[in-house]
Order: C-alpha cells, then structure tokens, then sequence
C-alpha cells in the first residue's frame, strides 16, 4: 500500500489519470482486503469484550449480546477464510456471468429469469455492482439471455463455480393441469479483464453488427441503432450490448466481452478441471447439471460436485448463496481444482 500512495504522490501522477486506473484499482482492493481483516480484529476483540463480561455477569441481556457478537464474528471469520482460497490469478476480478435458457420454451425461459433475479439478488448482498450488459426478453415470459457484470473484489473468485447447467424441477404455473415440469437453463462466468486481458484480435476475424436496442429503457433506447453485437469468426464467440445508449461504449464493452470469452476458452483448454469450452459445450440438459433446485414434492437444492444440500429454498433462490458458494470454494480446495 504504501508503494502505492508513492506512486499517486508523484510529480505529475494526475497528468494521465487514465493511466493511473489500474493503480486505483489495484489501491481499492489492497484497502478492501486490509479492511476486512481490521473488521476481523475488531469482532474478535469485541467478542473477548463481551466474553469477559458474560462470565462477571452472566445475565440474560449480555449473554444475548454475546451470542449476537458471536454471529458477527463468525460471519466476518467466515469471509476471510474465502479470501485465502483465492489463489487463482484472476480471482480478484469482476465478474461476467451469463444466463441462457435451455430446451422447453417458456418453462426454461422463465427459469432463466428466477436465477437471474437470484445472482442479482447475491451480487446486492456482496456489495457488489451489478449491471445488465445485454437482455433478451422471452416470448411469452422469462429471458431468452442477459449478460451481467459484476464489479467487485473477488467477483469471479465466488461466482466462478456456478458455471455449468442449473435443473429445476416444480409444478409448472404455465400448466393448467398442474402437472411437475423439469427446467434447464445454463450459466456461463468468466473474469472480466477490462483493459489488461492480452489478446490478440484481428479486425478481419470480427463481425460488428448495429441494431435497436429492445431492453429497458423507454423508447429513448429504441430511436437509433446504439446496440452492438460482435462476432469472432474463428471461433462462433458472439458478444453483444445494449447498456449504452452511446454505440461507441456498447461496441467497447462488447469487445471486451469477446476478449475476455477467447480467455476463458484458452483456460479451459489448459486445466483439466475446465473440460468444457465453448466449443464443446454440454448439452442443456438431463444428465449435465451441476446443481438441481427442488420445489415439487420436496424442497431441497442439492450441488451435485460437493453434495451439499441447502433446505431453504425460498431463501436461496432470493440470493443467499454464501453457505453453498462457500461449500462449493471448500471442496476445489481440497481436492486442488479450479473450478
């Protein structure tokens, strides 16, 4: 840290603030970490506080703030213990996760839409920023895709284990007969590279495409062709955004889209922990799934590489991830994967 703030404290340092981007943000993570140690510190001394206190009056009042204590501590030790699992390279980043729907129309495309309402209520817990970079609405419900960035301190190190094929199995509310339907949809998370990714892309292998934008926004969005998608030919990686209204900022984020989606494939390549590119995808569908979520006739989410199992289903799907995520972070540990 203090390297840092020598190097913002030079003579001209400011002249190029651009430049100093990866240097303020490199400064934000070393400040983020630093104080979620100092938080450890602090609850621990706090609970010693009030442990000493329990034992000289052991009263109901204290003994019901030290338990209250006691979860601070836990939570806050919990955190840290994450932290020091993220030993990959880009496990600081930000994040991009996609969400697509599999086989079955409305029934996956409303599915697709419950885990996107479920990682964006998870990024809010985490603090993290969350944007919609690209959304396709479904044809009668649900989404067809959307795209979602993720910025925050260890983004990607979290959320890296979702990728793969998500199994819903409930009573479908587009049945009349009330019959039990079972649902896929597939996730995809990579790390956002911004500016540092190294990647060599050849104009001639890019296909920029403009269109209206269709998502949120009023009819503003929808007055001039702002919306880009960009396909690699060489490899079929389609990109697309619609946030800006600006087609110069959509067609930048969408090139960093592509770049940081050609990244991850050569990743996956390398490590024999991520078998499935991009190329050779698994199919959607029964038989793939990395986590089941079920409502009908029990209740129980079930991850099906380090079999937890999560009974709060309700509380789940509304974004509380942590104890799963976390599960799921143990087990790459322990048996020295990636992902």
């Amino acid at each position: 840290m203090d390297e840092i703030e020598k190097e913002l404290s030079k003579p001209g340092a400011w002249d190029k603030p651009d430049e100093l981007t990866p240097v303020l943000k490199e400064k934000s993570q070393l400040s983020t970490k630093l104080d979620m140690y100092d938080g450890l510190a602090e609850a621990k001394d706090d609970l010693d506080a009030w442990l000493e206190l329990a034992q000289e009056e052991p009263d109901e009042e204290v003994l019901s703030a030290l338990e209250s204590q006691l979860g601070v501590f836990k939570s806050r030790l919990a955190g840290t213990e994450l932290a020091t699992m993220f030993a990959f390279e880009h496990d600081k980043n930000n994040a991009i996760l996609e969400i697509h729907p599999g086989a079955g129309g409305v029934e996956s495309q409303d599915w697709a839409e419950m885990l996107l309402r479920m990682y964006t209520r998870y990024g809010e817990r985490k603090g993290f920023k969350v944007t919609q970079l690209d959304f396709q609405h479904g044809d009668e419900a649900g989404i067809k895709s959307v795209t979602l960035q993720m910025e925050g301190l260890y983004a990607y190190g979290l959320l890296k284990g979702e990728s793969g094929v998500h199994r819903l199995i409930r009573i479908s509310p587009f049945d009349s007969s009330g019959r039990r339907h079972t649902s896929f949809a597939s996730v995809d998370v990579y790390p956002d590279m911004d500016e540092d990714i190294e990647i060599e892309v050849k104009d001639e292998d890019l296909r920029i495409d403009t269109f209206r934008s269709s998502g949120p926004g009023g009819q503003s969005v929808n007055k001039t062709s702002s919306a880009v998608r960009i396909t690699h030919i060489p490899t079929g990686i389609v990109a697309q955004c619609q946030n800006e209204k600006s087609q110069h900022r959509n067609k930048a984020t969408a090139l960093r889209l592509v770049k940081a989606r050609l990244y991850e494939r050569e990743l996956k390549k390398i490590e024999e922990s991520r078998k499935q590119d991009y190329e050779a995808k698994e199919a959607i569908a029964w038989g793939s799934q990395i986590r089941t979520y079920t409502l009908q006739p029990y209740r129980l989410v079930k991850d099906h590489r380090s079999n937890s199992e999560i009974g709060n289903v309700d509380a789940f799907l509304d974004g509380d991830l942590d104890e799963m995520i976390r599960n799921h972070l143990l087990f790459i540990h322990a048996h020295g994967k990636q992902s």
